[in-house]
């Protein structure tokens, strides 16, 4: 199952959001035009459906409604995310949508305008229901979040409660004893990628750690073994032997990795670990030109293997040469005084045309995405 449609009304940077999304969506856009808030749409509906969460933690994790309410919004400042979802024929076999307002006065809690499910088109909960409209706090809770409600539609909470998301940040591996405190919730930024790796069930992990080894065997020069291991105290590391003059060769663990090893090891375990919903934001960092340009085929070879969605933002021309992308697979974001724009490439004007004359996705979509006169901005510093 995958999300094959995303609308929304007054998310962050968005007005309104109306796209079709396949099994691969390449976000494209300028800085700060909404790439990482259009990701959180998914880790926001996951927040809310996992064990522990809900639409009051959602929000509050954000800072509260008005900061995930576009500025722009104005005679109706509700908050839709109104999201489908189909099977491999593309069918929408399950719609979910939910309205979100905050308290004008009082606590100011965030609250349910409404939450509505469809199952093949038929509208199975329609809230607010009678026992809302008799207990208003009811509404300050959704049915996705709670399993004795949501039995007619668990396939929907199980789907959102299980999207991943990883943006290995190497320094949090490097130097672990600088980064103390309770951390962020979900660790979406690798602080405890270890310990998961270390957690993985031993057959599953040892599969994935060849699988990662014979990559690096070609991406990192000198590297020939990867393993995982537990030094004295039992704390869990990667272990790196590289080819040496010594016989045995040099053995380095993750505290002496490059920031290219470390973000290429966190994306090869994120594509090999399960089928949820996986959102990538800029894998092509720290990587070099090359194997970014391969990132694309790498991600269709797994997914022919394992069926996953997979939706990732990118600033990077090299990543978009690949001639397998296709213009229906990349969204556009286009900023301008009322909200940022969302358009499939497809649509674009011209898109399709300069694609079918030869020219990468890339090449057509990302000159677009430039701010303009950018040479202003080099004379100004």
């Amino acid at each position: 199952m995958r999300v094959s449609r995303l609308r929304l009304k007054n998310w962050r940077n968005f007005r309104t959001v109306d796209v079709a999304l396949l099994d691969r969506a390449f976000i494209v856009g300028p800085n700060a035009s909404g790439k990482s808030n259009l990701l959180d749409v998914f880790k926001f509906l996951r927040d809310i459906a996992k064990p522990g969460g809900g639409l009051q933690t959602a929000v509050r994790d954000r800072g509260g409604a008005s900061k995930i309410r576009c500025l722009g919004a104005r005679q109706a400042p509700e908050i839709v995310i109104d999201v489908e979802l189909s099977n491999e024929s593309d069918k929408p076999i399950w719609r979910y949508e939910i309205a979100v307002k905050q308290e004008v006065r009082g606590r100011r809690q965030p609250y349910l305008l409404y939450e509505k499910v469809w199952n093949d088109s038929k509208l199975i909960i329609e809230r607010p229901e009678k026992a809302d409209g008799l207990d208003s706090l009811r509404l300050t809770q959704t049915y996705l979040e709670q399993i004795n409600s949501n039995s007619q539609f668990r396939e929907i909470a199980d789907f959102f409660a299980d999207v991943t998301y990883l943006h290995l940040v190497p320094q949090f591996l490097r130097h672990p004893a600088a980064y103390t405190g309770p951390g962020v919730p979900g660790d979406p930024f690798g602080r405890s990628f270890l310990e998961r790796v270390a957690k993985t069930p031993e057959r599953t992990r040892r599969s994935r750690l060849r699988k990662i080894e014979a990559a690096l065997q070609i991406a990192v020069p000198q590297l020939k073994a990867l393993i995982d291991t537990v030094d004295e105290t039992g704390v869990p590391h990667l272990e790196a032997t590289y080819e040496h003059w010594r016989a045995h060769g040099a053995k380095q663990r993750e505290d002496q990795f490059s920031d290219g090893t470390l973000r290429l090891i966190g994306l090869l375990w994120s594509l090999l670990d399960g089928e949820s919903l996986l959102l990538l934001e800029e894998p092509e960092l720290s990587l070099n030109g090359e194997i970014v340009q391969r990132i694309p085929n790498l991600m269709h070879r797994i997914q022919q293997k394992r069926p996953r969605q997979l939706l990732v933002s990118t600033h990077s021309g090299d990543l978009l040469l690949d001639p397998g992308i296709a213009p229906e697979e990349v969204v556009c974001l286009t900023p301008d005084k009322d909200g940022t724009n969302a358009l499939v490439a497809a649509d674009v004007p011209g898109v399709v045309d300069m694609v079918g004359a030869g020219m990468s996705v890339g090449e057509a979509v990302l000159p677009r995405a430039a701010p303009k006169q950018l040479d202003l901005m080099v004379n100004r510093v």
